[in-house]
């Protein structure tokens, strides 16, 4: 966790930087409520129980497009000039913006083309059409989003049109402001609020809200610990370009965030965490089978963060932000694997047994306990084609029998190597 420099600006000085930005809270709650719902804020009994205070959830998971994306885009749009939309306009997005960006085109009248990248699964690229149904052009360009941006950028200023940034202009942040307006009309006494952080468009408008209306608040922003970019530019005092990141939790990996929200949040947020992608992961199936509640892995941040602090939240009132719901069916498999992993219950070894008759029998009655489940098992073929070493893949039903796995290997002479603590290893062979 990483104190930042908000507790020693006082109100009048954020308010002096929302005027300097030319924010009108109240005009922009007006504007962005035309396409935008008011979502709900929900008291969550199960982590209110849990962590023994009170836990409300802002649903931006149940927003028109599943993502509070769409305010930021609508507002941005809505607020250029008549002829200027009328050229059209541009963005570059595989996920939540792009479909807010669809959304708004078509409730604006304004022809938009977004640029994704060739890997864009089908999923993706069908809700933005539906979203954005003849009012959008989509263009699939590029093998990764570097490249599909700067073809977006290139073709904009070739035909003369306005680039909508997913979070870089202060008209974007002004807009996703309202979902920290928004939560603030329903409930006083905020002592903590949870947030999301990707390029720190939602983290700078709420956080600004905040500082200017519930000063007292504690405003924490949350990062994937495999995409730590503004942690990072607190770090260095400035934004820097990471050099690689883990895309897993799509809608809040960067791999730099925005000069101008950089500047906000190093003023609003009091604190930064970062959230392991495993951990994440276990959120998002908690919350789907205790509470119904379908999330994608940004939409989970806020909640995943609780246990941080845990100590510190005990008989207070606290809101989390679940910032979407865009989550692709096909990847639940990958989130349980990872969970399993995270939780300390999915093991995966490559295993040498003796080349005799029995050995694997032995394995199996001898070594693995009885509640131990293979759940992947296949022999590595040398380049002679003899039978290599066996991937095993053990699943535990407790952490805490993976110290009797071990033990039982290594007192049976078991030639085992750990594919989990070989990063390399793990992502060439799991």
């Amino acid at each position: 966790m990483i104190t930042t420099q908000a507790n020693n600006i006082t109100n009048t000085e954020h308010a002096k930087l929302a005027s300097e930005l030319g924010m009108d809270f109240s005009a922009t709650l007006e504007r962005v409520r035309k396409v935008a719902y008011k979502t709900p804020l929900v008291l969550n009994l199960n982590l209110s129980r849990k962590y023994a205070c009170n836990v409300f959830l802002k649903r931006e998971d149940l927003q028109v497009v599943r993502s509070y994306k769409l305010r930021g885009a609508y507002n941005m749009m809505s607020r250029l000039p008549q002829e200027q939309l009328a050229k059209g306009v541009v963005c570059a997005s595989a996920g939540n913006h792009a479909q807010g960006f669809a959304y708004s085109c078509k409730k604006l009248n304004a022809k938009g083309v977004i640029f994704m990248p060739v890997i864009t699964p089908k999923q993706k690229i069908n809700q933005t059409r539906m979203f954005g149904e003849d009012a959008v052009e989509i263009r699939l360009i590029g093998d990764n989003f570097d490249e599909c941006a700067e073809a977006a950028k290139a073709y904009t200023e070739q035909n003369k049109m306005t680039f909508i940034p997913p979070f870089e202009d202060e008209r974007i942040i002004e807009g996703q402001s309202t979902v920290g307006l928004e939560i603030l009309q329903d409930l006083n006494h905020i002592d903590y609020i949870f947030l999301p952080v990707g390029g720190g468009g939602l983290a700078a408008g709420v956080g600004l809200v905040f500082k200017n209306f519930s000063p007292s608040t504690k405003v924490i922003g949350i990062e994937p610990e495999g995409a730590p970019s503004m942690k990072e530019a607190f770090r260095h005092g400035h934004p820097v370009t990471l050099e690689h990141i883990d895309r897993f939790v799509d809608g809040a990996a960067v791999k730099r965030v925005g000069d101008l929200t950089y500047r906000i949040c190093s003023q609003v947020l009091d604190d930064m965490d970062v959230v392991a992608e495993g951990k994440i992961c276990s959120t998002i199936l908690k919350l789907y089978n205790e509470d119904a509640i379908v999330v994608e892995p940004a939409g989970a941040l806020s909640i995943a963060a609780l246990d941080d602090y845990a100590d510190q939240i005990i008989g207070k009132t606290i809101v989390c932000i679940v910032s979407g719901s865009n989550n692709d069916i096909d990847r639940m498999p990958e989130i349980k694997e990872r969970s399993l992993q995270y939780e300390g219950l999915k093991h995966y070894f490559l295993i040498r047994f003796a080349q005799r008759p029995g050995a694997l029998k032995e394995f199996v009655n001898d070594v693995l306990g009885k509640t131990d489940d293979i759940t992947r098992f296949e022999y590595m073929q040398k380049t002679n084609k003899e039978a290599g070493p066996a991937l095993v893949g053990i699943e535990l039903q407790s952490r805490h029998d993976y110290e009797a796995l071990i033990n039982k290997m290594r007192e049976r002479g078991i030639d085992y190597t750990e594919i989990n603590k070989d990063d390399t290893l793990f992502g060439y062979l799991i």
